[in-house]
């Protein structure tokens, strides 16, 4: 089993759950060109996705999505609220949309997947655990961290979590203050910080591999990112990265041992 990362962060999200045949995509926030691009880098075709799930209506995780289904037939997973926004905004998505439930497995595109609650400033956000050969979990675009998100995210051998800005520089960057509110807030973005303490308890709980994601580009720098993870996560032999904004980054996922500490 194996994640590709073709973008994470505000300009477009989109990445790749591999394992043998099986193809996922979670969000589709980039044009479907660089999708190709990206699925070709690794030997994959669109032909070959059995779907792509959605977390939410925002631009940078859906702005690929019309043109997956309307040369590909890609389905397309959601939970209602979510769902019915993408049928309000491209009608045509009606015959391949397949409604989800929140906190209950369902199968797709040959993996068993729970999609999960993360608050964040829409009516319906959610992320993402896959099981295959190993356990990868995603979850970004989250002002706070619920037990419904950690219980979620816990005992995953893979995470994608946000560590989105260094809130010293966003408390004195060039954002308007209504928007430093507004990512600040519990429904907002997840701090570097915050996102540390979160690698800290995965880690705790058996994670092996955690990988940060949707880093702002005005408010943050991969080394505030990083040097917070590591700091956090010192001791426990955690492998962790940043992904990349665009390109390729591919992390394995399987089960593992605990490392011994």
């Amino acid at each position: 089993m194996q994640i590709t990362v073709f973008a994470s962060g505000s300009s477009g999200n989109c990445l790749l759950v591999s394992a043998g045949a099986s193809n996922l995509l979670i969000d589709a926030g980039i044009s479907m060109r660089r999708i190709q691009s990206g699925l070709q880098q690794v030997g994959q075709h669109l032909q070959n996705i059995g779907g792509v799930l959605i977390t939410h209506e925002h631009s940078d995780h859906i702005s690929g999505l019309k043109m997956l289904v309307k040369y590909y037939h890609t389905p397309v997973y959601a939970p209602r609220t979510v769902a019915n926004r993408l049928r309000g905004m491209l009608p045509e998505i009606e015959e391949v949309l397949h409604v989800i439930p929140v906190g209950e497995s369902f199968p797709a595109g040959g993996f068993s997947v729970r999609a999960f609650h993360t608050p964040h400033d829409t009516d319906e956000s959610v992320g993402y655990r896959v099981e295959a050969t190993g356990v990868f979990a995603l979850a970004t675009d989250m002002g706070c961290v619920t037990e419904e998100v950690a219980a979620a995210l816990r005992g995953a051998d893979t995470v994608l979590i946000e560590s989105n800005h260094d809130e010293e520089m966003l408390r004195y960057g060039p954002y308007p203050v209504y928007l430093k509110r507004r990512i600040l807030s519990d429904h907002g973005h997840l701090s570097n910080e915050n996102c540390a303490r979160l690698a800290r308890e995965l880690a705790d709980s058996g994670t092996r591999r955690i990988v940060l994601g949707h880093l702002s580009r005005e408010n943050n720098k991969p080394e505030l990112a990083l040097a917070a993870a590591r700091a956090a996560l010192e001791g426990t032999g955690v492998w962790v990265d940043c992904a990349p904004v665009s390109g390729c980054m591919c992390v394995p996922v399987e089960r593992m041992e605990p490392c011994s500490r």
